[in-house]
């Protein structure tokens, strides 16, 4: 879903109520402005009316001048703002509620006249909008003062003249001042309103806010935020944000879970491709080992079969070949089989304390007839007890590698020197030097591979596998320790560490 402009709910919800506050107060305005004025007008018809049959009815009744009468129709005028003039048949008032009677009464003697004649008034115009057998109901304008008036009058009785009337700009004034006064509570209301509004609604849509922040880090897969209600009252709202808060600790955990088993995963992946690698390099290496003792074998073997040389000294020397070759390829498989447990992880380091010391003293000892076969001269200087941490058993065959190959490779001065060296930081290194030439330096990186042979003509000579320093390296790094090798213009040292702590 594309992500288009983000808009406030907070402002949404707001211009919805201001709008529909806005709305009701135009509405109001404009039922004010077109139908007020006719409510007034209706309600004075009807107050007109009223007045009008009340006096009909007292004078009916000869209650006229009773002081019941009097307060009955001094409310009614005082409250719908009504002039009236009650005369008699010799035109002699009776009553009336205006101060200029004479005034209401040649008013009313004109709509007489008028009525009677058919003839066009010379004080007003008049517009009849009901009239009955005792009234008429008009709508006039004063020709002088150009003021219009709502006017009621008849006769009654025995002959009683009456006239009630009320002016009409009272009713337009009225419906004017109505419709300020709503313009500026209006305009009041919607300022206040709105504040109010956008308040609450803050107020609600915060914790909305929240949410929706909270949401959008979890998008990112970011599960720190959490929803913390704003006070004790627990609504859907905080419902939510608790469901929230559970559905990130949720998807945290599961996430976590995918991650480590995808990290498990191609780890294995990696691991199986590199063992597919290894598998495939083994093959390949230990096919091109065999090969050529197993061609030596073969070929001394159908040479005794065939009987090319009968007497036995020769026999003895097909015999003692095949053995020495049959040995040396034994030799290969075991060295074989020890890397492959140290690779794979099968064969893991029995950690130990022990005398290092003596261990090399000891081994130095066992191996003094190889030394001396060559007539070589081996170099150990006596030292205190010296107390390491490792595998004494795999330590010692790392030792009896680097011992075999000085052997292999010794030349020159004919000297192997053994030295065991204490370190700053806690190790002791321990070195086997001999003499003879260096190691070149583009063989220095490889010499740690398997199957690998800086000079494969000798290494043939003395039956070399190429295999004894990936021992050395597999034991090593599966204790963690270091090892390497240095050149020197009169020879070759090889050595190992080991922690005393």
């Amino acid at each position: 879903m594309k992500k288009g402009k983000i808009h406030s709910l907070r402002f949404e919800i707001s211009a919805v109520f201001i709008s529909i506050m806005v709305g009701t107060f135009l509405m109001c305005l404009v039922v004010n402005l077109f139908f007020m004025e006719r409510f007034y007008i209706q309600n004075k018809r009807e107050a007109i009316i009223a007045a009008y049959r009340s006096i009909s009815q007292a004078i009916g009744n000869g209650d006229i001048t009773s002081e019941e009468f009097d307060v009955e129709i001094y409310h009614i005028c005082e409250r719908y703002n009504i002039e009236m003039i009650v005369l008699d048949a010799d035109s002699k008032t009776l009553k009336t509620s205006s101060n200029n009677a004479e005034l209401l009464a040649k008013v009313l003697w004109d709509n007489m006249i008028t009525s009677a004649t058919g003839a066009a008034s010379e004080l007003s115009d008049k517009t009849i909008i009901d009239y009955g057998d005792d009234y008429t109901l008009q709508i006039t304008v004063d020709k002088g003062t150009g003021r219009q008036y709502l006017e009621m009058w008849g006769i009654v009785g025995n002959g009683n003249l009456i006239l009630v009337r009320t002016t009409m700009e009272s009713i337009k004034d009225n419906v004017s001042i109505s419709n300020t006064f709503m313009v500026y509570v209006a305009v009041i209301a919607i300022v206040v309103g709105s504040v109010l509004i956008l308040y609450i609604c803050k107020k609600v849509t915060d914790p909305i806010k929240r949410l929706y922040y909270i949401s959008d880090d979890m998008k990112k897969l970011n599960f720190e935020a959490k929803y913390v209600p704003e006070n004790e009252y627990r609504n859907e709202i905080d419902v939510l944000g608790q469901n929230m808060n559970e559905l990130s600790e949720t998807l945290e955990s599961n996430i976590k879970e995918l991650k480590n088993a995808n990290i498990a995963l191609k780890r294995d992946i990696a691991r199986k491709e590199e063992i597919d690698v290894m598998r495939k390099e083994f093959l390949s290496n230990v096919s091109h080992e065999l090969k050529t003792p197993i061609a030596l074998i073969q070929g001394y073997a159908e040479g005794l079969k065939e009987g090319i040389n009968d007497d036995e000294e020769s026999r003895n020397f097909y015999c003692e070949v095949i053995m020495d070759e049959a040995s040396k390829m034994n030799i290969m498989v075991k060295k074989l089989l020890t890397l492959n447990q140290l690779e794979f992880g099968n064969d893991s380091a029995n950690m130990e304390r022990f005398d290092i010391v003596d261990m090399v003293s000891n081994y130095l000892k066992s191996a003094s007839m190889l030394a001396k076969q060559k007539d070589v001269t081996v170099k150990f200087d006596e030292y205190p007890p010296i107390f390491v941490w490792g595998d004494e058993f795999k330590i010692e065959e790392v030792l009896q590698n680097y011992y075999s190959n000085a052997i292999n490779h010794i030349a020159g001065d004919m000297v192997i020197e053994v030295k065991i060296t204490t370190t700053e930081d806690n190790h002791v290194r321990v070195s086997v030097f001999n003499t003879g030439e260096p190691i070149p330096e583009d063989s220095i990186g490889h010499i740690w591979e398997k199957f690998y042979k800086v000079d494969k003509a000798r290494t043939r000579e003395y039956g070399g596998s190429g295999v004894g320093l990936s021992i050395v390296k597999a034991i090593m790094e599966g204790m963690h320790q270091k090892y390497g090798v240095i050149n020197y213009d009169n020879g070759v040292e090889f050595y190992f560490e080991l922690e005393t702590k």
